[in-house]
């Protein structure tokens, strides 16, 4: 597969901001090498790598698994993985957590819709890097069942230097939200800007440097199967999100002798391990499971050209699968700019009870219809089932408004993280994270009943078809009762 440098700009970026070269295509089997003639040829373990390099296979499904799920990659580097002085238990980070049982104390059970102003940055007193700056936020199930999955907000003041992090839990789904990631992996570099995402499977090793001061970022962590491209159906071959567009690294070593630290994940406990050689010494690799980046810009937008809207699926840039065929895990989803042209319809997000739960954030713009200033860096959640919609204010320029062709979303870019399990929430997200606040109920309370306002009008209708008419006795009592608790609030 031939490389291909990135020349496309994200919003408020240098196009030159991204020095690195990638390979291009998802899900694909990529071979690269940073010294010519380090791949072996026709097999993948030979007796004698070249140069003395040593061959690692990484493997993330089983052996057997079928070819089209099957993924692993073989590298061949300066030193062994297995090459490393042990592993030493670290204190717990008091505001990551893993399990998210409503057995676990640690975690709070919410029907109440939930908002966050931005998750708060490190202080300029505190020095904070990326493995430090986990704050664990939601999630559903457990890393050692392999069942369910974990979001976070991570913020770094820090170059990681000399430290790698790792997740042995799950794969990282990072949107990159407030300043670049320049991020270096075993199988090579990636620059990631706001308006882009990397995935970096479980297992792999890489470290984060902050070329442009602090950084904020959120996480889907999925503690089963992999992110894969949804399903087109109908839609055919294009749209969406094309595999074209994601972008794998190419091989790239560092021989940096001067002892290096890891710091492992395992079910939400920290280890580290100290080792002489960089872990990023891959020289060549050969394989299909390999850390990718996308830019959310390049979402290939569909929608209705005639009337009502088409389910939010249509918004789906990738997703995991569950043991339900039909249900997803995960699935991660964008609210970017487009065109709105269906007439005769109501316009925003229909009121609706969801059976997912709904996780949302901003990366850069606007985005109205809430009780709160929703701003870049904040995060919103509402379990399945509560109903939610847009306030009386949206809900009433959209039923009055001309319906005509026009751009929506204009200037923004929300994420919303939706998954077919409930969460829970974490007590630093419920207590401690000083940015909690519940959603006002009185932005739907002006939703009057008009139906009972009309009444005298349905009511001469029915008579029109010799029905018996709707008796509007009670219903204008219980109506008056509602008006008075609304006045109260």
């Amino acid at each position: 597969m031939q490389s291909t440098k990135t020349g496309y700009s994200v919003k408020n970026a240098d196009p030159k901001a991204d020095p690195y070269t990638y390979q291009v295509g998802f899900g694909n089997s990529f071979s690269s090498e940073a010294v010519p003639g380090t791949l072996p040829i026709g097999q993948n373990s030979p007796q004698k790598c070249a140069y003395g390099l040593y061959a690692e296979q990484y493997t993330g499904t089983a052996f057997v698994a079928p070819r089209h799920k099957n993924q692993r990659t073989w590298a061949y580097r300066v030193r062994p993985s297995v090459a490393h002085k042990g592993f030493t238990r670290l204190p717990d980070n008091p505001d990551m957590e893993a399990c998210f049982s409503v057995s676990n104390p640690k975690v709070v059970v919410s029907p109440t819709q939930c908002a966050w102003t931005p998750f708060k940055m490190p202080s300029e007193s505190e020095e904070v890097d990326f493995a430090q700056g986990w704050r664990t936020i939601a999630g559903s199930g457990d890393p050692s069942d392999k069942s369910g999955l974990a979001i976070h907000s991570v913020v770094a003041n820090k170059p990681m230097g000399r430290k790698a992090f790792v997740s042995n839990d799950g794969d990282l789904l990072i949107v990159a939200e407030k300043g670049r990631l320049d991020i270096t992996t075993e199988f090579g570099k990636m620059m990631v800007r706001p308006g882009e995402i990397c995935v970096i499977q479980r297992g792999i090793r890489f470290k984060v440097d902050i070329p442009d001061g602090p950084i904020r970022c959120y996480i889907q962590e999925v503690y089963e199967g992999h992110y894969e491209l949804p399903e087109l159906g109908p839609l055919g071959a294009n749209g969406l999100a094309n595999a074209r567009d994601f972008e794998y690294p190419v091989a790239a070593f560092d021989l940096d002798q001067g002892g290096w630290t890891t710091t492992y994940k395992i079910l939400g406990q920290l280890h580290s391990c100290e080792q002489e050689n960089s872990p990023f010494d891959v020289v060549a690799f050969a394989g299909n499971y390999l850390p990718y980046k996308y830019n959310l810009e390049k979402f290939c937008n569909v929608g209705s050209i005639s009337f009502d809207h088409i389910d939010p699926s249509i918004f789906c840039v990738l997703t995991v699968p569950s043991n339900d065929p039909a249900t997803p895990l995960a699935d991660f989803l964008i609210f970017s700019p487009r065109w709105d042209v269906a007439s005769h319809t109501y316009r925003p997000p229909y009121f609706h009870r969801n059976a997912a739960s709904e996780f949302m954030g901003l990366i850069y713009g606007g985005y109205g219809g809430r009780s709160d200033e929703f701003q870049p860096g904040g995060a919103s959640y509402e379990c399945g089932f509560v109903p939610h919609g847009v306030a009386f204010e949206e809900y009433t320029e959209a039923a009055e408004m001309e319906l005509k062709p026009q751009r929506i979303s204009e200037g923004a870019i929300a994420i919303m993280f939706e998954s077919s399990r409930p969460f829970t929430l974490t007590d630093y997200a419920w207590n401690r994270s000083g940015a909690l606040h519940l959603h006002d109920p009185d932005m739907w309370l002006p939703l009057r009943a008009n139906f009972i306002d009309r009444l005298d009008e349905v009511n001469a209708d029915l008579a029109k078809l010799g029905l018996d008419p709707i008796d509007k006795g009670n219903a204008q009592a219980d109506y008056k009762d509602q008006s008075k608790t609304e006045a109260k609030h």
